[in-house]
């Protein structure tokens, strides 16, 4: 391999990892950290760590289309053109839209915004980090005036108490997580409160854990003020000096809180024990240096923005804001969500944190020089698919997302994309839920392949280089917009050539007529050349003047807020439930989030088999308790229902969750799984104010499904769809498939199904095994050694007993994987179990194995097997497998 690494970053959360990449000769990539990246200094987690197996040829949309049929670049691009342009000339602007994403770039994201808000003269332009991070959005602009994230990373290691709510840190930002975590190591006095109504594996670092009931934050944070100022540790000076509305916050606070001798109502509510809420009430109140981290769990709500302004006020009235190790933070979801808020990607701003008043409405027009400019908000996710679905909106353009399965009402938005007239998609994936449903599909380069500038969850702005290629004829976004702009007649607007020379004029709007009017300014970067662009490092803005020398800026220290009046607001807040509530038809209340080693709908990290090996099935997680009133069984099959839709999953039963509340991951879709869509099941209740719906608080019933045959089926054909049961999920593994399956028929009836299904694959041995009277039927084709395909079905099919099958396609066949299909059991070194370190690969049983071997610890259990000693995102369980094998040794 030659040493020639180039510098870029990860294409997954807000924490903007620096990765450097090289390229071997024969295309492999490997990836490490970036020592020299403020982010991340090294560090990587499970899915970073495994990029280079990403960057494949497989499944890639390689060429445009329309129709289903082969076209040329010319050919799309005028395609499209022209149907925008004619549809907009019948309708109007409002009748076309696009929706975007925080895996854009921000040089694509700002071509897209300004073509639509300044040339084609709509709003409707809005993007999946709505879904994740609009509330923060709005909470900050009440409170500050402006979308602005005071602090930065370097808080976290420095404050003396972290609070971390509505974040699962350890698996949805993991080296954030370990930054803290190697923070405690070092000052084992610093305090850390986990606020979540699950035990997730970020409470393994934590002091206290809150298992507060969902939706309930609000007042969680007015019992928090009240409290504050009950015991006098307001900020007079700070209040005074740089804030309004402290006195109409803590009127709305003492509504929901009248009396704080007796908490016993609150705590009813909150779900909570009143000892455990006087202490974090207590901790906070003592700690001067605290910082509340907060994501989804808060943001992800019909109350998203009032949460998070109740957290703001507490920070606001004791004055705990801009100071190393103190202030309120929102972490993004998306690699780039930051960079679209700072190009006005969602439908209610305007570029460079930009609003719509008259005066920037026409600033942005003038520096533009906009033909035909927006005016108004357009319409937001929901409302936007909902628009479609009424026929308002006849022509949406859909980039780097998958709303068919993200967005809440699933169902509804695959019937609304049906009847859109058209529907144009651009990806770097050919098979997703929502390209099956397009007229036009656009190849986009894919992260690998693209240049450009992310911004993380700190405001920092970081380069993505491209490493390899392009695949196929796949594009860079900027360009694709740029080239239907052109047709469209706005050649003026759009005659860029080079991601660099948008990003000078991004730089450059937000130093027009700013003047420090707004917080968003990085006009010192204007004027940079080609190779100055190229060689860009890490900086953080805002950078009004180029070399300004500051690693870590922070707001607000001493007031300098962007509202009219220059100060702060508190925000009067009151708590208020969920807009759907439990009832006898949907007596269960779903959450819904991230796992460890996957990322959205997994069109990348799909593609890494060590990836798909700890959790390789949709589940929901459910109480024993609820578990036992609903007739449900670990590792059985469990069918769930909401007013919208339903879904089929295994069951997990754990104690992390509550009672009568269930939790089921995002990420699987129309293409991996049967049934397995989180967002069929969501209800499509939005907050008023962010539009971000409620993924948080969905109420559902939950029954046994009682299958009567289970199946494994494995093949090297990656484009394999099984047909022939009720429950599917695939995975990818080594160089093929792995169907995961259960069936109401019988296993003889599905042995008989894939059997016929392999009828045709040409093989030079076979091994068969069939016992009618256990259901138990095995059979495997091979050619030169080598497997081809292989099926196991049974009338239950444990998952630990078989995660062996998921490796036989890496290799020729040995003597113990031959055994191993015959006997159905796992022989010699197959006998690992199920993957609990993605990293290293280690097996569940292996790790059980070495503990009941000495390795009793976990200094020693890592010594031994190496597990935990890569990204370190396993840490957790792994102390949970010593426990449990240390207690059954004890018993």
């Amino acid at each position: 391999m030659q040493d020639n690494w180039i510098k870029t970053t990860c294409p997954y959360c807000g924490v903007g990892c620096g990765v450097e990449a090289n390229v071997s000769s024969d295309g492999q990539v490997t990836v490490r950290g970036d020592k020299s990246h403020p982010a991340n200094l090294g560090r990587l987690c499970s899915k970073g760590l495994a990029l280079g197996d990403t960057v494949i040829p497989d499944g890639r949309l390689l060429h445009p289309s329309i129709n289903g049929e082969r076209v040329n670049w010319q050919q799309a691009l005028n395609h499209v053109s022209s149907k925008f342009a004619s549809i907009v000339e019948e309708h109007g602007p409002d009748s076309v839209a696009l929706y975007v994403s925080g895996q854009l770039l921000t040089e694509d994201y700002y071509v897209a915004n300004k073509l639509m808000k300044g040339y084609i003269g709509t709003s409707n332009i809005d993007t999946n980090s709505r879904l994740c991070m609009s509330s923060a959005v709005a909470g900050h602009k009440r409170a500050f005036g402006t979308d602005t994230v005071p602090g930065c990373y370097q808080d976290f290691e420095v404050a003396d108490l972290l609070v971390l709510t509505g974040s699962n840190l350890a698996w949805c930002h993991p080296v954030l997580f370990q930054r803290i975590k190697a923070a405690k190591e070092q000052r084992p006095d610093m305090k850390i409160v986990v606020i979540d109504p699950r035990r997730t594996d970020t409470c393994d670092i934590a002091d206290m854990h809150l298992p507060v009931k969902p939706g309930t934050d609000v007042l969680l944070f007015n019992t928090l003020l009240a409290y504050l100022a009950k015991q006098n540790l307001h900020s007079p000076e700070y209040l005074e000096r740089y804030t309004e509305g402290a006195e109409q916050a803590l009127h709305a606070a003492h509504g929901d809180v009248p009396e704080l001798g007796d908490l016993s109502d609150v705590c009813e509510i909150l779900g909570l024990d009143g000892e455990i809420l006087n202490r974090f009430l207590a901790l906070f109140a003592e700690t001067e240096n605290t910082v509340t981290i907060y994501s989804q769990g808060v943001n992800q709500s019909t109350s998203g923005v009032d949460k998070v302004n109740a957290i703001l006020n507490c920070h606001l009235l004791t004055g705990r804001i801009g100071k190393p190790g103190m202030g309120p933070f929102s972490i993004t979801g998306q690699p780039n969500a930051m960079g679209g808020r700072e190009v006005g990607g969602l439908a209610n701003m305007l570029a460079a944190h930009m609003e719509f008043t008259e005066q920037q409405i026409a600033q942005v027009q003038t520096f533009w020089n906009a033909p035909s400019m927006a005016i108004q908000p357009g319409a937001k996710a929901v409302d936007l698919f909902d628009q479609i679905s009424e026929g308002k909106i006849k022509a949406v353009w859909v980039m780097a997302t998958n709303p068919v399965v993200s967005l809440p009402d699933a169902d509804k938005v695959k019937q609304a994309l049906k009847q859109c007239e058209l529907v144009v998609v651009s990806d770097c994936i050919a098979d997703t839920d929502t390209t099956r449903l397009a007229h036009v599909l656009l190849p986009a380069r894919g992260w690998a392949e693209k240049s450009g500038t992310v911004t993380n969850s700190e405001r920092r702005i970081s380069r993505q280089r491209a490493i390899v290629p392009p695949t196929g004829e796949a594009m860079p976004d900027w360009w694709i917009i740029c080239e239907v702009a052109k047709r469209m007649g706005f050649e003026q607007g759009f005659n860029f050539n080079s991601p660099a020379e948008i990003f000078e004029e991004h730089a450059a709007l937000s130093g027009y007529e700013n003047e420090g009017s707004r917080d968003f300014d990085i006009s010192g970067m204007q004027g940079l050349a080609e190779t100055e662009y190229d060689q860009l490092a890490p900086f953080q803005w805002p950078m009004a003047t180029r070399g300004e020398v500051s690693l870590h800026k922070r707001f607000f220290a001493e007031g300098n807020f962007y509202t009219p009046s220059k100060r702060a607001r508190l925000v009067p807040v009151k708590y208020r439930a969920p807009a759907s509530g439990i009832d006898g038809k949907y007596p269960l209340v779903l959450n819904s989030g991230r796992i460890r080693d996957q990322w959205h709908t997994m069109t990348r990290t799909g593609l890494a088999a060590k990836l798909n090996a700890h959790i390789p099935e949709p589940f929901i997680s459910v109480h024993p308790n609820t578990a036992k009133k609903y007739a449900l069984e670990e590792q059985g099959l469990a069918h769930v229902e909401s007013a919208h839709g339903s879904a089929l999953v295994r069951v997990q039963v754990t104690d992390r969750v509550r009672e009568d509340e269930l939790f089921m991951p995002i990420h699987w879709t129309g293409v991996t799984s049967a049934r397995a869509r989180v967002g069929a099941l969501v209800s499509p209740d939005v907050d008023a104010l962010s539009g971000q719906p409620e993924f948080k608080y969905t109420p559902v019933s939950v029954q046994p499904w009682y299958r009567q045959s289970e199946a494994l089926f494995i093949t090297a054909e990656t484009d394999t769809q099984i047909s022939e049961s009720e429950y599917w999920v695939n995975q990818r593994v080594g160089q093929g498939l792995l169907y995961r399956m259960a069936s109401l028929q019988s296993s003889e009836t599905i042995a008989s199904l894939l059997e016929a299904r392999l009828s045709c694959i040409s093989a030079d041995q076979k091994l068969s095994f069939i016992d009618s009277a256990t259901g138990s039927y095995r059979l495997a084709l091979l050619k030169e050694g080598k497997l081809l395909a292989c099926y196991i079905v049974g009338k239950r099919l444990d998952r630990d007993d078989f995660d062996w099958v998921s490796t036989l396609l890496e290799k020729p066949l040995g003597s113990e994987a031959m055994r191993s299909i015959m006997s159905g059991k796992a022989q010699g070194s197959l006998a690992a179990g199920r993957i609990v370190c993605a990293c290293k690969q280690v097996g569940y049983k292996t790790l059980c194995n070495a503990v009941k071997g000495g390795a009793k610890d976990l200094d020693s259990l890592k010594s031994c097997t190496s597990a935990g000693t890569g990204c370190g995102s396993c840490v957790p369980e792994l102390k949970e497998i010593i426990d449990e094998n240390l207690f059954e040794a004890a018993d």
